[in-house]
């Protein structure tokens, strides 16, 4: 079955030996853990939720097995065959914690990435599965990225011949960076590897995310993104990817709220937004924390996003195209984005200026039929949907808000705080068929009643683009927009089979 390989789970940062020998108590490295919080409720406040956790949702949803007798490696060993609808921790720190008697080894993250490498062969082998799906927490996704940008390429093999997706909650992708200091602490934690955090520093990334080929000197070159991947031979490929990022810092409390102050706002309350993805990768932007009560791992819209991604069957990337903004002096252009799916008690994707993430628009790049990507979207025919709803609806809401200024400052004259400039939200009905995709769009601002009793009757939307291999068409955006926007501003719909 399509996209039914081994789930490895990969584990973040537990700082030092103390801090290790904590890690190693949980049977699952912490991805058993679930969570009552969510902000759902009235008045903003948390209501109770229960997400029963990553590791039993999908046994629950999926089907998959933990597999343990004793220790996983000891049921490996012990059998020849295993299911590939499996889900497996890489417990890398286990030889570095000192409770198990013996003194602990110095931990590596090199060494990590090569353990983790046995551990794929392993599964491999024993499920019959040519790949698996790497699914990692915070710096585990830099020890995942280890494997497919170090270690394999080193050893002279294809990581996408071992890997099939990667799927990251809150990886330092960028590293760690901090909005107080002036570049002194980074500077500091780089040179005495404190804690061994030195593996967020760009010296460290650059040995452990580069192979011997592609290594030049002995430490980065000017202008390297720690965030990019390579192309080009022995490479993995970025649409293979998923970056959940995280835009709550306020509710990480590590250090009794430290953390969060030091990084700043425009965080997860550790890690920037702007260092939380891969560029040319999927992203998905939610208003949760790094970990804790509201954290990515335990949420229900990151494991919406992950089960999507990994076993969904559509892919849909939704770009506003063909706009002209007005070009006025001292004017900054933004959109909102949020993204809903039918069923789902939350938002899967939002970017919003209230949590530091609007996606910006450019005037003076609009001329030419600029695409701004606003979100990618997975959807899964085989997912449950409500009773006798064929499609697979989803909603995103569009905002576009100006900002503006004169000297520098942001002028509040004529401004009306949370007042957009557009704003509407088109509902999408997707029924794929034996003749193809059938998908019908309507603006919200059009709709008689309800979204929930809509039922779209206008003439499914044709594919513009037949020869290029996705079903491409485009939605002409409300009249509305026109004086902002332009007559040819739409929202371009692309949609690819996705496994």
């Amino acid at each position: 079955m399509p996209g039914r390989f081994p789930i490895v789970y990969v584990r973040g940062f537990a700082g030092d030996t103390s801090g290790i020998n904590n890690a190693v108590k949980d049977p699952f490295y912490g991805f058993n853990e679930g969570s009552t919080h969510v902000r759902v409720g009235a008045r903003n406040e948390p209501a109770f939720h229960q997400f029963e956790s990553p590791l039993l949702r999908l046994h629950l949803d999926e089907g998959y097995h933990v597999l343990v007798e004793g220790g996983q490696e000891a049921y490996l060993e012990a059998h020849d065959e295993i299911p590939r609808e499996s889900i497996w921790v890489h417990r890398f720190y286990d030889r570095y914690a000192s409770t198990w008697g013996d003194q602990p080894e110095r931990f590596r993250l090199e060494s990590a990435a090569l353990d983790l490498l046995r551990l794929v062969r392993s599964l491999r082998e024993k499920s019959g599965a040519p790949r698996v799906h790497l699914v990692a927490h915070s710096m585990g996704g830099l020890i995942a990225r280890c494997l497919l940008q170090k270690i394999l390429p080193d050893l002279g093999e294809d990581p996408a011949e071992y890997v099939d997706t990667l799927f990251t909650y809150g990886t330092p992708h960028g590293g760690i960076t901090f909005d107080v200091g002036y570049g002194v602490l980074e500077k500091l934690r780089d040179v005495t590897g404190i804690k061994g955090a030195d593996v967020f520093g760009p010296r460290r990334m650059y040995e452990y995310l580069t192979s011997q080929a592609r290594r030049v000197g002995d430490g980065p070159p000017s202008g390297w993104d720690a965030r990019r991947m390579p192309e080009g031979e022995l490479s993995f490929p970025t649409d293979r990817v998923f970056c959940l990022v995280g835009t709550n810092p306020a509710d990480y409390d590590v250090a009794f709220g430290l953390s969060s102050a030091t990084v700043g706002a425009r965080s997860d309350g550790l890690v920037k937004i702007e260092n939380a993805f891969v560029p040319g990768a999927h992203v998905a932007y939610v208003h949760r924390s790094h970990s804790g009560r509201y954290g990515l791992v335990n949420s229900e819209e990151g494991y919406e996003n992950l089960r999507r991604f990994l076993f969904g069957d559509r892919r849909i990337e939704v770009s506003l195209v063909d706009y002209s903004l007005p070009a006025e002096r001292d004017v900054t252009w933004q959109a909102e984005v949020m993204v809903s799916v039918r069923g789902l008690p939350i938002v899967t994707h939002e970017r919003l200026a209230a949590h530091w993430c609007p996606v910006q628009l450019d005037a003076e790049e609009t001329a030419g039929g600029v695409r701004t990507p606003l979100a990618s979207v997975f959807l899964g025919s085989d997912l449950p949907r409500p009773p006798g709803s064929p499609a697979m609806r989803y909603a995103l809401q569009l905002r576009v808000l100006a900002l503006r200024a004169r000297g520098g400052f942001l002028r509040f004259r004529d401004h009306l705080e949370q007042a957009s400039d557009f704003a509407d939200t088109l509902v999408v009905d997707h029924r794929p068929g034996s003749g193809g995709e059938e998908v019908r769009a309507d603006w919200n601002s059009v709709i008689r009643g309800t979204i929930k009793d809509h039922t779209p009757e206008n003439v499914p939307l044709r594919d513009e683009e037949p020869r290029s291999g996705e079903w491409v068409a485009h939605v002409r955006l409300p009249e509305t927009a026109d004086p902002l926007l332009g007559f040819g501003a739409r929202l371009r719909l692309a949609v690819t089979p996705w496994s």
